[in-house]
């Protein structure tokens, strides 16, 4: 209740002004900012919001994700070769969970579960955890976060049921962690480096004013991740490029699982590193008795893939962000460990 009467104490007006979305305070329904227009479920962008899509998404539990920008007017994002671009204040990074109905039947609809914010403060990166409701009219602030039964249908037709899990803000901190300071995940120039219609994302940005490129920038020499959904290309740069968005924003120097010395992210290039021959920094049940990271042509003696395949939330990995082992991923690091001499 305490949370409830500070969140609307500080809520901005209904009708605030474009520039002030974000201002004033975390609001207590997702609807008092103002960033979609018309029935809020429908998702459609209102005045200063565009979407955004990835090359490599991380997975979530089979949930599908329609993302969002927003800049306050006369406001842009600035380049950044490796790491995540530079937000103004202000500026709101908008991600919505959902579930089709039945994946099968493309017309039946959909659930939205959860939308997570980020909102760039002055001091910094500000996270926000919004659960729908049933009616799908709006999302309510949950700072302790959410677990709930949900099922739904996928491309199969066969039932999926799963316990939900929405994260609180320390969880949220867990992750989205760099250098000890609190970024965003996939928001950087190889995630974003991508076709959308028929236009470069990262090009129509910048002819929107909405993101400053360094001069002479061309999509094709820049820095780009593989869709590893996509069987056309290479398998050891899908398999990096999944690793990547789905440990290595944890497991790199500067992350949460720098102390491991396993690092994932896709700068990295030291076999050694990436846990070729290399023995875990801390044994027990995460090992599963096996003695090495990764065993080349032995996905069936190496932790990574031990602990990709768990659920147990002791051993599993990533340890927050899934309660279901992602198969198609798995099927990935398995193969590209198999051909490793």
């Amino acid at each position: 209740m305490l949370l409830g009467f500070w969140a609307a104490a500080f809520s901005g007006p209904a009708g605030e002004t474009e520039s002030c979305k974000t201002g004033r305070g975390p609001k207590t329904k997702l609807s008092e900012y103002g960033f979609f227009a018309g029935n809020l479920s429908d998702l459609k962008p209102a005045t200063g919001v565009f979407t955004y899509d990835v090359n490599a998404p991380l997975f979530s539990d089979y949930a599908e994700k329609a993302r969002f920008i927003y800049l306050p007017e006369g406001t842009q994002m600035a380049w950044n070769d490796s790491t995540a671009f530079q937000f103004p204040d202000g500026a709101a990074i908008i991600k919505n969970f959902y579930y089709p109905n039945d994946a099968s039947k493309p017309d039946a609809g959909r659930r939205i579960l959860e939308t997570r914010l980020l909102i760039k403060e002055p001091k910094g990166w500000k996270a926000l955890e919004y659960i729908w409701n049933v009616e799908q009219t709006d999302a309510m602030l949950e700072v302790t976060g959410a677990s709930f039964p949900f099922s739904w249908r996928n491309a199969g037709g066969k039932v999926q049921q799963i316990q939900y899990v929405a994260p609180n803000i320390n969880q949220c901190k867990g992750c989205h962690s760099y250098d000890g300071q609190f970024v965003p995940i996939g928001i950087n120039a190889r995630q974003l480096n991508r076709e959308n219609s028929d236009d470069n994302q990262l090009l129509m940005w910048n002819k929107q004013g909405r993101l400053s490129l360094p001069p002479g920038f061309k999509p094709e020499t820049g820095p780009r991740l593989s869709d590893y959904r996509q069987f056309s290309g290479p398998l050891v740069d899908r398999a990096r490029a999944y690793l990547d968005s789905n440990c290595g924003h944890c497991h790199n120097p500067r992350g949460p699982a720098g102390s491991s010395g396993m690092f994932l992210d896709i700068s990295q290039n030291n076999p050694e590193r990436l846990g070729v021959g290399k023995a875990p920094v801390a044994a027990g049940r995460g090992s599963g008795n096996r003695k090495f990271g990764i065993v080349p042509g032995e996905p069936g003696e190496s932790i990574l893939l031990f602990r990709m395949e768990n659920n147990d939330p002791g051993i599993r990995m990533p340890e927050l962000g899934r309660q279901l082992a992602h198969h198609e991923g798995i099927e990935l690091i398995k193969s590209w460990i198999k051909e490793m001499k």
